[in-house]
């Protein structure tokens, strides 16, 4: 990201550099981080989960997490290891949207389990 080290980086977010943001920042957007994809997207569903996204924001999410290389069960776990810092409540209203995107019918998929 812009060659900058992080200590860098952190100064010019904290005092919220204009250049920095308009500038240095596009290339987080595009993904040019020093994380790897995979860590990237699901650090990006983590942060969906914490700010309450919408339900099509987690499919693009999780599609992208997906085709970086993680799995259905490292996603749910993003969702599980969210919780003590986001709140059970947040974490509850994001499972069906992130299922959803996974492809999983959570209701549908509950009434099989209870029998009905």
């Amino acid at each position: 990201m812009s060659g900058l080290d992080h200590t860098e980086q952190l100064r010019r977010l904290a005092i919220n550099d204009a250049g920095f943001a308009d500038h240095d920042l596009r290339g987080a957007v595009a993904g040019s981080t020093g994380l790897d994809p995979k860590t990237l997207a699901l650090v990006r569903l983590a942060a969906l989960i914490a700010v309450g996204g919408s339900g099509p924001s987690f499919g693009a999410h999780a599609d992208a997490a997906v085709s970086a290389g993680a799995s259905a069960p490292e996603i749910v776990d993003v969702l599980v290891g969210v919780v003590p810092t986001v709140g059970l409540p947040r974490v509850v209203a994001a499972a069906p949207k992130v299922g959803m995107a996974l492809g999983y019918d959570i209701n549908g998929d509950e009434d099989d389990r209870s029998g009905g």
